[in-house]
C-alpha cells in the first residue's frame, strides 16, 4: 500500500510538471482553442463532480435538455483526455435563441472550495465568437450545490449560422475551472448544428431521457457548456 501511494504521488508530480501553471487572466486572452489540456485530471484535488444538467430557453422557460444520472449509478471516472472532450449535436435554431440558462448540480469533496470560477471560451474555425466568466464563490466541504449560469448569445447572421451547419464540429469551446488562481479542471466540447427542426429535436431528446445515457454519451452528457 505504501509503495502504491508513493507511486501515485510520483505520477501526480510528473503530471504537474508537464502542465505549466496558467491563470484566469491568461485564458481570457486566448483567441483560439488550446491544442491540448492545460491541467491533469489529478488537479481536481477538491473532488468536484457534476450531476444533473439542464439547458433551458430563458425567455420561454422551455427545457431544451435535461440529463439526470440514474439513481444509485456511479459515473465512470474521467481518466483520460478523450473522456474530457465531448461532441454535441443541436438543431441550428438553438443559435437563434437570445439567452439560454444552464443549471448543474455538483458535489464537493471534504475540502472547502474558495473562489470557484468558470471561464468558457467559444470559437468557430479558430476565431473567438463569445466568452463567459462566471464566479460561484465559496462551497462548503462535502456539500451538494446547484449552479445556474445565464448565457446571452450573440446575434448571428443567417449566413454565419449556415457556415456553422456546413462545418460540423468546427465550433468548439474550452471550459476552464479555477479555485482561486489554480486551474483544477479543463474540459473541451465540439458542436454540430443541423437542419433538424427544434420540435423534432425536443421529441427525440425527451425519448432518450428514458435510456439512461452514459456520462460519456457524446450527444447528451456534459457540463457545463452552453450551446
Amino acid at each position: 500500500y505504501q509503495r502504491r501511494v508513493h507511486g501515485d504521488m510520483k505520477k501526480t508530480m510528473l503530471e504537474d510538471h508537464k502542465y505549466p501553471a496558467v491563470t484566469p487572466a491568461e485564458v481570457l486572452k486566448y483567441t483560439k482553442p488550446t491544442p491540448g489540456f492545460l491541467c491533469p485530471v489529478t488537479a481536481n484535488e477538491f473532488g468536484i463532480s457534476f450531476g444533473k444538467f439542464v439547458i433551458r430557453n430563458v425567455s420561454t422557460n422551455l427545457i431544451l435538455l435535461n440529463i439526470e444520472p440514474e439513481e444509485g449509478v456511479i459515473p465512470d471516472p474521467i481518466e483520460d483526455d478523450e473522456a474530457r472532450t465531448i461532441r454535441y449535436s443541436f438543431p441550428k435554431d438553438l443559435l437563434k435563441i437570445s439567452q439560454i440558462g444552464t443549471s448543474v448540480e455538483f458535489k464537493v469533496g471534504p475540502k472547502e472550495v474558495k473562489d470557484f470560477r468558470m471561464i468558457e471560451r467559444h470559437y468557430f474555425k479558430d476565431k473567438l465568437i463569445r466568452s463567459y466568466d462566471f464566479i460561484f464563490g465559496f462551497c462548503i466541504p462535502s456539500s451538494k450545490n446547484t449552479w445556474e449560469v445565464i448565457y446571452s448569445l450573440p446575434e448571428l447572421k443567417d449566413s454565419e449560422i449556415e457556415e456553422m451547419v456546413k462545418h460540423p464540429f468546427e465550433t468548439k469551446s474550452d471550459s476552464f475551472y479555477f479555485v482561486g488562481p489554480k486551474l483544477i479542471m479543463h474540459h473541451k466540447a465540439e458542436y454540430e448544428y443541423t437542419n433538424q427542426s427544434l420540435h423534432t429535436y425536443l421529441i427525440q431528446t425527451t425519448c432518450l431521457l428514458y435510456t439512461s445515457p452514459s456520462p460519456r454519451d457524446a450527444t447528451l452528457s456534459r457540463m457545463p457548456s452552453s450551446a
